[in-house]
């Protein structure tokens, strides 16, 4: 999850929000990809997940890292919650179970992103060894109970374990137990923006069939492919899901600024964290918090954290996010920022996406993110399957990033970073799927076999 800002710029109208988020545009040669990735992390001498405190706990994996990198301290209460890179690179943080999670920096190229993932891999792997914690490349902690699964003392996570259960079923389960991959990409202005976030919102559910990874929670199988995709059909609909609004006529930075002031708010952050799940942002601007907050006013700040608590399929804020993906192992992290920008990021893939997308409706839409949680690849649609429509997503993606022309030192271009997800259609079976073959297979139902074989 994001890391919380303090900008004090007041903010006294909805124009300034629409503004906020129209600051984002750039020129092409400005685009970046910024790629974030959770790993679920176990002790490797009794397969347990990794305490805060404590003899080979995180905090001493933070400050070992710290110690590394050279970057300086995220501090929330007094403790160590993150680490961020002073020269503007990138961050880690903690996920609510522990999950450990690189934000990487916006770099301009795909093997930028292989080179800064290996590392941080490397990195991780240097610090984490001697303290006996080991880490899984899935989309979900396989095996630890809810109760079982410790708590990082961050404060916002606080508001929000307590919140969760108002308003749906699954959302500790989404806050402790699961973990993700997702890109960061930028747009040119309102008329790119749209473009972008139509084909990517109506395309998430084919990257969640591709990458499904979590097939398995509490030891046993859940009869789903993306246990960790179908968590978040129950989350907290306010705030997720496929927003159809972006495909209303005239869809706009507005229509996002309209939705997302009347999504009820976590938290203000002053000194501290104070609740606020009681109103909208928009009640927020018109005073419902003047008696319990005396001076306090909404600032920039303010609005840029409650965006960031925003979980829709796509997230905006000044750049557009991709939240469909189960993490996974390496290969697989970086194969899913190289399919979003060879479909975003060059014209002509981006027109042929929004080609392939552009007749589809709302309810077709909102059955394939209903449906791929459980079938993935096999899920239909119209006359074919999903996996007849990631071929179709795959060749635009290869297309574009072969347009795009980045070589690496050896000569090869950003399309090596594909190839996790052309033997997953050659295949026609998930990550999800053959993981179930060998857990029902040769492990004889033994999840324990799942940290040796699925560690990074």
């Amino acid at each position: 999850m994001a890391r919380d800002t303090s900008d004090d710029t007041p903010i006294t109208s909805r124009d300034q929000l629409v503004e906020r988020l129209s600051s984002g545009g750039k020129p092409r040669d400005q685009w970046r990809i910024g790629t974030e990735h959770e790993k679920v992390g176990f002790r490797k001498s009794d397969l347990r997940p990794v305490p805060y405190e404590g003899q080979g706990g995180v905090r001493q994996l933070l400050e070992g890292m710290e110690g590394l990198l050279g970057w300086e301290p995220i501090i929330d209460n007094g403790l160590p919650i993150g680490l961020v890179d002073p020269t503007g690179g990138g961050a880690i943080s903690l996920e609510p179970g522990g999950q450990f999670e690189l934000s990487g920096a916006p770099v301009e190229t795909l093997h930028q992103t292989c080179s800064e993932t290996w590392a941080h891999m490397a990195q991780v792997r240097e610090i984490a060894d001697p303290l006996g914690i080991g880490f899984l490349g899935l989309g979900i902690s396989p095996k630890w109970s809810l109760a079982e699964t410790p708590v990082m003392p961050k404060s916002r996570y606080a508001i929000m374990s307590s919140y969760m259960p108002e308003v749906g079923t699954r959302g500790l389960d989404m806050m402790f137990r699961t973990a993700t991959v997702q890109v960061n990409l930028d747009f040119a202005d309102e008329a790119d923006m749209r473009q972008k976030m139509r084909v990517s919102v109506a395309l998430q559910p084919i990257a969640t069939a591709l990458f499904a990874n979590s097939p398995i929670l509490d030891g046993k199988p859940t009869g789903r492919l993306s246990e960790r995709s179908e968590i978040w059909r129950d989350t907290d609909n306010a705030r997720s899901g496929m927003i159809p609004f972006v495909f209303d006529e005239g869809f706009g930075f507005e229509h996002y600024v309209d939705w997302a002031l009347d999504v009820p708010m976590y938290f203000v952050k002053r000194d501290v964290y104070h609740r606020a799940t009681d109103v909208t942002f928009r009640q927020y601007m018109a005073g419902a918090l003047k008696d319990r907050l005396p001076g306090v006013v909404p600032t920039r700040g303010d609005w840029d954290n409650h965006l960031s608590t925003l979980f829709p399929e796509v997230r905006m804020k000044r750049y557009l996010e991709m939240r469909g993906a189960d993490s996974g192992p390496t290969r697989r992290i970086l194969a899913l920022p190289a399919l979003w920008v060879g479909l975003l990021y060059d014209q002509t893939s981006l027109d042929a996406a929004t080609e392939l997308s552009k007749d589809w409706t709302n309810a077709e839409r909102q059955a394939l993110r209903d449906g791929v949680p459980t079938t993935a690849l096999a899920t239909p649609f119209r006359n074919r399957t999903v996996l007849d429509i990631a071929r179709d997503v795959i060749d635009i993606s290869r297309e574009g990033l072969k347009r795009r022309r980045r070589l690496n030192r050896d000569g090869a271009d950003e399309t090596v970073y594909l190839q996790p997800l052309e033997e997953t259609v050659a295949l026609g079976r998930t990550p999800a799927e053959l993981l179930l073959e060998k857990f029902n297979g040769p492990w004889g139902g033994d999840i324990d076999r799942v940290f040796a074989e699925y560690a990074y």
